[in-house]
């Protein structure tokens, strides 16, 4: 595996590699990998001749309460998994070389952005999209994969892709979750014991509320009702939201028809926790 840490090094070898007609897959993380980020890397082997993994901490993401500097790094044991993924290329570039002093250019990521997550940590998915945008600049990938346990991101991600015209085509894929449901994350290793074991209601919500929609629950507040009286029994849980919600307009729905988003985040002491289930119903 070749590392590359200069933003102009790695779009000349990936403008090489597409001259020679190779397609390259890209996976963004930003390190302290686990199951998760490796089962995009492992649908990135399958689809690409080329797989290029970036690790970036991106700072204008994180709000100036947020945990930028003490988000879990670790990037000899992130090295030694993306080895034995036979990965080609990881482009890990420092702050200084994604935002030269004095950038004032920012992507807009417009309406999508202002809900769920959003209404709590302003500005978080200008972020995104800005460093996925130089991202995409940079790589020059012709597929890129990112996990649906971010659903909000991933939506956003898409649409910019699609109404900025990059030539990329965004591929999600399925959470990856722990033996009791908790969706896999980095941040999960910061829950004591205790709260690792009450984080598990998350999914337990979710699976709930699938279990009534397919028994035929059609009205979103009752709904909502119950999954919240589900989740105060959990002590150390504090809720940010639990919406029900279309998949693509992440407008709330007041009845339950066709494709449905139940998506989440609470705090659980310090740590902020998301999750989400997609439900079909006729």
């Amino acid at each position: 595996m070749r590392t590359i840490k200069d933003p102009k090094e790695m779009q000349a070898y990936s403008l090489k590699m597409k001259g020679q007609g190779k397609t390259i897959g890209f996976v963004p993380t930003m390190g302290y990998l686990h199951e998760g980020h490796l089962s995009l890397v492992a649908a990135a082997k399958t689809k690409a001749d080329i797989v290029v993994v970036s690790i970036f901490v991106n700072p204008t993401q994180f709000g100036p309460e947020e945990d930028f500097r003490s988000y879990p790094r670790d990037l000899k044991h992130d090295k030694k998994l993306l080895n034995d993924f036979a990965v080609d290329i990881l482009f890990f570039p420092s702050a200084a070389r994604m935002y030269p002093k004095g950038s004032q250019s920012f992507v807009d990521p417009g309406g999508l952005a202002e809900k769920m997550c959003g209404l709590s940590r302003p500005n978080h998915f200008r972020g995104v999209d800005t460093i996925v945008s130089k991202l995409f600049n940079i790589v020059q990938p012709n597929l890129a994969f990112f996990g649906e346990k971010d659903y909000q991101q991933q939506l956003i991600i898409r649409k910019m892709a699609e109404e900025l015209n990059f030539p990329t085509k965004v591929i999600s894929l399925p959470t990856i979750r722990e033996f009791d449901g908790l969706a896999m994350s980095s941040r999960n290793k910061y829950l004591l014991p205790e709260q690792r074991k009450q984080a598990a209601i998350l999914y337990q919500v979710l699976r709930l509320a699938k279990k009534e929609i397919k028994g035929g629950e059609k009205n979103s507040r009752r709904l909502l009702s119950r999954l919240r009286r589900l989740m105060a029994s959990a002590p150390s849980l504090k809720l940010d939201y639990l919406v029900i919600v279309d998949p693509e307009t992440l407008e709330e729905t007041k009845t339950i028809k066709g494709k449905t988003l139940i998506a989440l985040a609470a705090y659980i002491g310090k740590t902020r926790l998301i999750d989400n289930l997609v439900v079909e119903t006729k």
